[in-house]
């Protein structure tokens, strides 16, 4: 053995080192896989038979794509041109206006969630907030389900989640749930105004206060979301946590009322600023961690673990978990756009999505 090496031995101790190098193994582990040098993307969702999506950020007014498919490594407009060529004044109901969450569902859809609106804290535009089902065969739109009867002008439609043939969406700017059926298309606001649902400090990233293109503080309100693989439970939170859980009967039950379906309402983990989720089919909940740029790992039974922490993981957004047992990280860097940034962009090109093995199963609801 080397004296320095006996010496790093001594000083640091057997336990500091080993922790040296399982950090070393999980770096090694965090392999990129898509990378693009001039666009902002927030999510990532894989088909079974291996096709990839994203959803995209469009960095200047009326130019650029909303939703992509990685063709040879490369985002292509999915489905079509038409449907990422929306500009301003334009039917906002037959387009992609703020695509911001996408992902695979039970059916092998590609379902895809349209804000509405095409700045982060700007008000929907008539016919803009919508649910969009896309036909991955026929590379054609199925349906549409408009979101505008349960939103206001303060809302942002951030995220989704399957349970059955209920669809559950966060409220980002008007905080609160929307319960979606896809049978009859009835929608609902649910836990509306909850102090579950409201953002209680202030967006961070990289240990800053982000702020909005006029120096404001950024609040995002209900954001991430989850459904424990037996459909029992439901798990969201602010973008700043901390995670709260509900039974999904009571969401379920239009005949609740709210006052009563927030009594139901438990904390459930003490998350910090998050850009997105995943969970897996024993239940594991993944959040990234914006400020100290790691993935923690939540137990079914809310114990908390960190999985990886790495300076690449500059705010992880929506991740997915692959029927390999890979979980993808789209280092989306949102913390440094413009939107998030005061104005300006410091977005640190290229932008990459990361794959590490994690040994698990995606969740089949």
């Amino acid at each position: 053995m080397r004296a320095t090496t006996l010496a790093l031995l001594l000083c640091l101790g057997t336990g500091a080192v080993q922790a040296q190098e399982a950090d070393a193994q999980a770096q090694a582990e965090l392999t990129p896989v898509l990378k693009s040098e001039n666009l902002v993307f927030n999510g990532i969702t894989r088909s079974k038979d291996g096709r990839l999506f994203s959803p995209f950020q469009r960095q200047q007014k009326d130019k650029g794509i909303e939703l992509g498919e990685w063709v040879d490594g490369k985002p292509v407009p999915y489905p079509d041109a038409a449907w990422n060529g929306w500009k301003t004044g334009e039917d906002a109901s037959k387009a992609f206006v703020g695509v911001n969450a996408i992902r695979i569902g039970p059916d092998g859809d590609l379902w895809v969630i349209d804000k509405g609106a095409a700045e982060l804290g700007g008000a929907p535009l008539p016919g803009g907030p919508k649910l969009v089902q896309i036909d991955l065969s026929a590379n054609k739109v199925r349906k549409v389900f408009p979101l505008e009867k349960a939103t206001t002008d303060k809302s942002f439609i951030d995220d989704f989640r399957f349970n059955g043939r209920k669809v559950y969406l966060t409220d980002a700017g008007q905080p609160g749930i929307l319960v979606l059926d896809l049978d009859d298309g009835t929608l609902r606001r649910v836990l509306d105004g909850h102090p579950s649902t409201v953002a209680q400090r202030p967006l961070t990233g990289e240990n800053k206060v982000l702020l909005d293109a006029k120096d404001k503080p950024i609040a995002i309100h209900a954001d991430q979301l989850e459904v424990s693989p037996d459909g029992k439970w439901f798990t969201y939170q602010a973008c700043t946590g901390p995670l709260y859980r509900i039974e999904t009967r009571w969401l379920d039950d239009a005949n609740v009322s709210d006052a009563e379906r927030g009594k139901h309402v438990a904390l459930f983990a003490a998350t910090v600023s998050t850009g997105g989720t995943a969970i897996d089919a024993e239940g594991n909940i993944y959040a990234s961690d914006t400020d100290n740029l790691r993935i923690l790992k939540f137990a079914p039974d809310g114990t908390q673990s960190t999985l990886v922490q790495d300076p690449r993981l500059v705010w992880v957004d929506a991740m997915w978990i692959d029927e390999e047992g890979g979980l993808w990280l789209p280092a989306a860097q949102m913390n440094r756009s413009k939107g998030m940034n005061g104005g300006t962009s410091k977005i640190a090109f290229p932008t990459t999505i990361f794959r590490m093995s994690i040994g698990a199963k995606p969740v089949r609801n």
